[in-house]
C-alpha cells in the first residue's frame, strides 16, 4: 500500500456502508487481486483504501428460488450453485487460477473496468443473462437495480450483493488459452427461464458485459441467433486476440450455447 494511504476494517456491512459514504476518495478492496497490482504497478495511488474482507458481504444465500450473492464472497465458491445454476459456476471455475478464484471476489469481478490489455470481469456474463439485479449504496443511499444500469454509472457506489432466480436451465462457452493465469478471450451464457424466456450475455468485447438481445429475439433458429448476435456487440482488439477474432468466434459460442439449452430442455 501506497504511504499516506488510509486504510479501513469495516467490521460489518453497516459499517462498511458507513465509512465509504458517498465514495468520494474511496478504493473499495475485495480480495486485492485487481487493485493491488494496480498499486505495484504505479497506476493507481490509493489515499482512502476500504477494505471488505471483514464487512460481512460474503455470504450465499438460497432461499427456495433465490438466490442472494454477497459482493465479497469469494469466486470459488460459486462452485455451490453447480446444481442450479450451471454456468454461473463453470464460469466461475473458469476464471484465472485456484489462488485468484480462493482470494478474488464476486464483487470485485463484476465491478471491474476494463483490462489494459485483457478483458476482465467475466462473471458479468451470467449475472446479466440470469437478469441479476445489484443492491448497492452510494450518495443518494441504497438501491436495488438491473445490473445492466448498475455497471452504466457504478462509480460512486458500493455493491452490497447480487439477487436473481434460479434458471430452469443454463449453459456457458468460452474461448480461453491454456495457462497458469489464463485471461478468457471470449465467452457467452445462456439462461432458459421458467417462464420459457432465452437470455444470453457476453464478455471478453469492449467494455462490460453485454446482453445479445438481437440474438435472444433469433433465438429459435440458432444460426439466425449466431448471426444476430454481432448486432449488439463493439469488438476491440487487445494482447489476447482481435476484433477480427472475436466477430468470427461470437456465433460459434452462441451456437453452442443455444445447443446445450436445447439439450437441457
Amino acid at each position: 500500500m501506497t504511504q499516506g494511504t488510509e486504510v479501513l476494517f469495516p467490521t460489518s456491512a453497516n459499517e462498511a456502508i458507513a465509512q465509504f459514504g458517498d465514495g468520494s476518495g474511496v478504493t473499495v478492496i475485495g480480495g486485492g487481486t485487481i487493485v493491488m497490482p494496480e498499486i505495484t504497478y504505479g497506476r493507481m495511488a490509493p489515499t482512502k483504501a476500504l477494505l471488505l474482507s471483514r464487512a460481512g458481504l460474503d455470504t450465499l444465500e438460497v432461499d427456495g428460488a433465490s438466490v442472494t450473492v454477497g459482493a465479497a464472497l469469494p469466486i470459488g465458491r460459486l462452485a455451490e450453485l453447480a446444481e442450479d445454476v450451471t454456468a454461473l459456476a463453470q464460469c466461475a471455475l473458469n476464471v484465472a487460477d485456484y489462488e485468484i478464484r480462493r482470494q478474488g471476489t464476486v464483487g470485485g469481478n463484476v465491478c471491474a473496468g476494463e483490462g489494459h490489455d485483457a478483458p476482465r470481469g467475466d462473471l458479468q456474463g451470467p449475472f446479466l443473462a440470469l437478469a441479476a439485479e445489484a443492491c448497492s449504496v452510494g450518495a443518494d443511499g441504497e438501491r436495488t437495480e438491473p445490473l445492466d444500469d448498475f455497471l452504466a454509472h457504478r462509480a460512486g457506489r458500493l455493491l452490497l450483493d447480487l439477487r436473481f432466480e434460479k434458471p430452469a436451465a443454463s449453459a456457458f462457452a468460452a474461448i480461453d488459452y491454456p495457462h497458469t493465469h489464463e485471461y478468457t478471450v471470449l465467452a457467452v451464457t445462456g439462461v432458459r427461464t421458467t417462464g420459457g424466456e432465452t437470455r444470453l450475455a457476453a464478455t471478453g468485447l469492449a467494455g462490460y458485459g453485454t446482453r445479445l438481445r438481437s440474438a435472444e429475439a433469433a433465438s429459435s433458429d440458432p444460426e439466425q441467433a449466431a448471426a444476430a448476435a454481432l448486432k449488439d456487440v463493439t469488438v476491440g482488439d487487445d494482447a489476447l486476440a482481435s476484433g477480427w477474432y472475436r466477430e468470427r468466434t461470437l456465433p460459434v459460442l452462441v451456437r453452442r450455447v443455444l445447443s446445450e439449452l436445447e439439450e437441457a430442455a
